[in-house]
């Protein structure tokens, strides 16, 4: 397998999948639709798939790349380098406050290496109030969980977080064929909208997220049995939730309310 692409050998420590199918790459980019002033930040530009074509229809955007090669090849880029502002950082540790201002919010997006890419959604869910939008190519997986509803087989811990944060858009699919080298999975893209207001009100958002990872982690036991270190049986029926459901039947507002409740009651270990 050729894991070559224009002078560059794909590192597999940083997950590099390189996108190079051109009709895939003008779709993304229509569908991101860059505008000229808007706070434009790619993550993980890689060989300048995304990069490029954007930078054909603005005048600046900030990009974060880890690899210090592909930085540097970037800073010379003979077309786009004026237009770049680099960040040669892991964007798991990238403070994005100082990067949004008031007039423009951050719109974000990127082809994110698959082994890290929950980590950096999770990561970026905290500065949610100063982003616009997201456009990412994800496994196709992993794009299936962050839409998912209940009763669906991919619904989980992921489906409920993301969508207490955002508005989850899946944009296309993605085939191995558009990329070198092929990842062994299919990819997609999707759009994350942050709400202006979340759907649900969550008193401590990280217990929201502890009692669905515990919920999920026992998915085919009943809710009764799975949050039982958390909320009793008698408790879950005065919340009108029946304890012999299982949590993939649970919407978000139910698990808002079980959240709440423990929170309330301190009932959950830190």
């Amino acid at each position: 397998m050729n894991k070559t692409h224009l002078g560059h050998t794909a590192r597999k420590r940083f997950g590099q999948n390189f996108l190079n199918d051109t009709f895939v790459i003008e779709q993304i980019v229509d569908a991101i639709n860059p505008q000229n002033g808007e706070n434009l930040l790619e993550i993980g530009p890689g060989l300048g798939a995304l990069t490029d074509p954007v930078c054909e229809r603005v005048d600046a955007l900030t990009v974060i790349e880890l690899d210090r090669d592909l930085a540097e090849r970037l800073r010379h880029h003979p077309f786009h380098g004026g237009k770049l502002t680099i960040i040669e950082q892991d964007a798991l540790t990238v403070d994005f406050t100082p990067l949004a201002k008031d007039d423009a919010p951050l719109r974000v997006f990127g082809n994110l290496p698959y082994n890290i890419s929950t980590p950096i959604m999770f990561h970026l869910f905290k500065y949610a109030h100063l982003i616009r939008d997201m456009h990412f190519m994800l496994q196709k997986e992993v794009v299936n969980r962050l839409a998912a509803s209940p009763g669906n087989k991919n619904y989980g811990r992921l489906s409920i977080m993301t969508q207490y944060y955002c508005q989850v858009q899946p944009v296309l699919n993605v085939p191995p064929g558009a990329f070198v080298p092929p990842p062994k999975v299919d990819s997609a893209v999707v759009r994350l909208a942050p709400h202006k207001q979340p759907p649900v009100d969550v008193a401590d958002v990280k217990v929201l997220e502890r009692v669905s990872t515990m919920a999920f982690n026992q998915r085919r036991k009943t809710i009764r049995n799975s949050l039982k270190e958390c909320i009793s049986e008698t408790q879950l029926l005065e919340l009108g939730l029946d304890p012999v459901r299982r949590a993939e039947t649970l919407s978000l507002e139910d698990f808002a309310n079980i959240a709440n409740w423990v929170h309330k009651h301190d009932s959950i270990e830190n």
